[in-house]
C-alpha cells in the first residue's frame, strides 16, 4: 500500500514538473514572438527563475493564508500602480528604442496568449494553492519572482540610454512592487523551512 502511495505521489510530482517546464517554455516562446530575444531574456529571470525556486523548495503544505497578504498586495501594486505608470509614460515604446523590436500590436496572437498564460495563471494561484496543487505553488513562485526580480530591470534600462542615468517608465512603482514580492518569496521559503524542520 505504501509503495502504491509513493508511486502515485511520484507520478503526480513528475506530471507537475513536466507541466511547469512546458508552461515556462510556452511563456518564453510567446514572449520571443511578441518582444524579441532581449525582452525574453529579461522574462527568463522571472519564469525560469520561478521554476528553479519552486523545484528548490518543493513544499506542498503551504496554505494560501501564509502568502495571502503579499499576494494581494503585490497584485494590487502591479495592476493599479506599476501598469498605470508604464502606460502613462509609454514603457513599451521606450523599451523598443533599446531593444530595436517594434511594439507588438495588442491584437497579436502571441501577445494575447502571453497575457492569458502569465496573468491568467497568476490569478489561479489562490484557487490552486488552496487545493494543494503543486502547479499552484509553481505559479506563486513565478509571480513573486517576476515581480521581485524581473521588474528590477527597470533600474538597468537607463544604462542603455545615451546620456546620464535617468528615470525610466515604471521605475518608481517598482520601489513598492519588488519589496512586496520579496515578502511573498520570504513567506514561501520560510514556511518551507519550518515544515522541513518539523518533519525531521
Amino acid at each position: 500500500m505504501n509503495l502504491k502511495l509513493r508511486s502515485l505521489k511520484w507520478s503526480k510530482h513528475r506530471l507537475s514538473l513536466i507541466s511547469a517546464t512546458l508552461f515556462t517554455a510556452a511563456i518564453l516562446a510567446f514572449s520571443y514572438f511578441s518582444f524579441g530575444i532581449w525582452t525574453t531574456l529579461i522574462f527568463t529571470s522571472g519564469f525560469l527563475g520561478g521554476l528553479i525556486l519552486w523545484i528548490a523548495t518543493p513544499n506542498r503544505s503551504v496554505s494560501f493564508s501564509a502568502i495571502k497578504a503579499p499576494y494581494f498586495l503585490t497584485f494590487a501594486v502591479f495592476i493599479f500602480l506599476h501598469k498605470v505608470e508604464e502606460n502613462i509614460f509609454k514603457f513599451q515604446f521606450e523599451l523598443s528604442k533599446i531593444t530595436g523590436t517594434p511594439v507588438p500590436e495588442v491584437t497579436s496572437p502571441a501577445l494575447i496568449l502571453l497575457l492569458v498564460l502569465s496573468v491568467g495563471g497568476w490569478l489561479l494561484v489562490p484557487i490552486l494553492t488552496k487545493r494543494g496543487y503543486r502547479f499552484g505553488y509553481y505559479l506563486a513562485w513565478t509571480f513573486f519572482s517576476a515581480m521581485g526580480i524581473t521588474e528590477l530591470a527597470h533600474f538597468i534600462f537607463p544604462f542603455f540610454i545615451e546620456g546620464s542615468y535617468r528615470y525610466f517608465p515604471g521605475m518608481l512603482s517598482v520601489l513598492v512592487l519588488a519589496p512586496s514580492a520579496w515578502w511573498g518569496m520570504l513567506r514561501l521559503s520560510r514556511v518551507h523551512r519550518q515544515n522541513r524542520a518539523g518533519s525531521t
